[in-house]
């Protein structure tokens, strides 16, 4: 298991440098195994060092790419696969670990019109702070996957929210009821940076 304090949605990407002892450990065994370890968010705490209290919803992350460096750290890009449940923790040595309930990613897909909405919401969410100098719009070009289940992932990954707020689209069970929650967080982002835009 690797704690963070990120987010990792499924068929999401996951950027890591690891330097850390235990988590080259952690490296080491998956790269030599299967390849996958447990993401899940840190919700107090830090990163480093341990000590820290973690989520119990998480995702499975799959190791696409790794570098060995010369000094031992690993520089991985691993990408998103199945939710996990944390049922117990084990023991931090030599790394965290957990027995964990997997689900697929989603058992129903969403229709298209839902995921057609969220792509409405976050597309504006993104053109209100490029508005107010909070970062770029999105680009016109920005396509997402045929297959609604993997689109609404890949939505919920892109949108420009914080990780309390990403945790709790990960939570969510159902994938119509996800996106009815995405598209409420980002329209209340949007409505808010409207006004402050309307205020001057």
């Amino acid at each position: 298991m690797f704690p963070l304090q990120t987010v990792l949605f499924p068929y999401g990407l996951l950027p890591l440098h690891v330097f850390e002892p235990r988590y080259r450990a952690l490296t080491q065994q998956c790269l030599a195994t299967d390849r996958r370890f447990g993401v899940v968010l840190i919700a107090q705490g830090s990163e480093v060092g341990g000590g820290d209290t973690r989520h119990t919803v998480g995702t499975v992350a799959w190791i696409d790419q790794a570098a060995d460096l010369p000094d031992g750290r690993f520089a991985v890009v691993a990408s998103g696969q199945d939710r996990l449940v944390v049922r117990q923790w084990l023991a931090d040595d030599p790394f965290p670990r957990a027995e964990v309930t997997l689900t697929p990613p989603d058992p129903v897909a969403p229709a298209v019109t839902s995921v057609e909405r969220a792509t409405i919401a976050v597309r504006r969410a993104y053109a209100m702070r490029s508005e107010l100098g909070h970062g770029p719009a999105l680009p016109p070009g920005t396509r997402f996957a045929d297959d609604p289940a993997v689109a609404a992932w890949q939505l919920c990954d892109l949108a420009p929210i914080g990780p309390a707020d990403r945790q709790r689209l990960l939570e969510v069970e159902l994938a119509e009821d996800r996106l009815a929650l995405l598209c409420s967080l980002v329209d209340a982002m949007a409505d808010d940076l409207a006004r402050l835009l309307a205020g001057g």
